[in-house]
């Protein structure tokens, strides 16, 4: 089994798209979904109810959320995926056939919903960063065994770079694997900063934490550069 946990905050407009991937999964097990909700004031937690899966609230932050939503979690694989992305067609098989071989956890490629070439060329950086580096992020549907999420102890409770701290713990507990399906996620954040902007912003706040800027002075500047 492969639970599947969405981090939600106000995503009534687009939770049935990531919700409706689950479905397609392949493979011979079955996919529980949970969806993680930071106290939002639509109809997200209505919706996601309506469609099937299991609704859990916590407080706001991602780290929070997906650390409450794995918590009620029975699959033996744990798979993250962001409220604004959609899962492949045969991603249950993948993860089997990787299990198979013996790996702690791993990601998907990206791929940004979106023809512009820029967005495009995002993508294919981000895909071979996480080829070469072994450093995908969290829309790229993180995914892990769930006894090393537990003995991780979760993701850390950070307003920021929580994906990319968790992912560097998770390559010491075991091998890790970039599936070849690809989760797609909407270009929303890119189009609404720019996507030169949004590429070099995130580029100086990894290097900022590699200096030792703390996840709180991250969080603080990047919402100000956001605006």
């Amino acid at each position: 089994r492969i639970s599947v946990i969405v981090p939600t905050l106000n995503e009534a407009n687009s939770i049935e798209a990531p919700l409706d991937s689950t479905r397609f999964r392949g493979g011979s097990g079955d996919t529980e979904v949970i969806v993680a909700d930071g106290g939002s004031s639509d109809s997200t937690c209505e919706l996601a109810s309506a469609w099937g899966a299991r609704v859990v609230r916590a407080r706001a932050g991602r780290a929070r959320q997906l650390n409450a939503g794995a918590a009620l979690a029975t699959g033996e694989w744990l798979l993250f995926l962001h409220a604004d992305s959609r899962l492949p067609e045969g991603y249950g098989a993948a993860i089997e056939t990787a299990a198979g071989q013996g790996v702690a956890g791993g990601a998907f490629r990206l791929a940004i919903d979106s023809r512009r070439w820029d967005l495009r060329g995002i993508a294919c950086g981000a895909n071979l960063r996480s080829r070469w580096w072994g450093r995908p992020y969290g829309d790229q549907g993180l995914f892990i065994r769930r006894e090393h999420f537990f003995a991780l102890r979760g993701f850390r409770d950070w307003p920021l770079m929580e994906d990319y701290e968790f992912v560097g713990r998770m390559r010491r507990i075991g091998r890790t694997v970039l599936l070849p399906l690809s989760v797609t996620t909407s270009p929303r954040r890119w189009l609404k900063r720019g996507s030169l902007r949004s590429t070099l912003l995130n580029q100086w706040i990894v290097a900022a934490y590699h200096v030792g800027v703390s996840p709180e002075r991250l969080a603080a500047l990047y919402r100000g550069v956001r605006r």
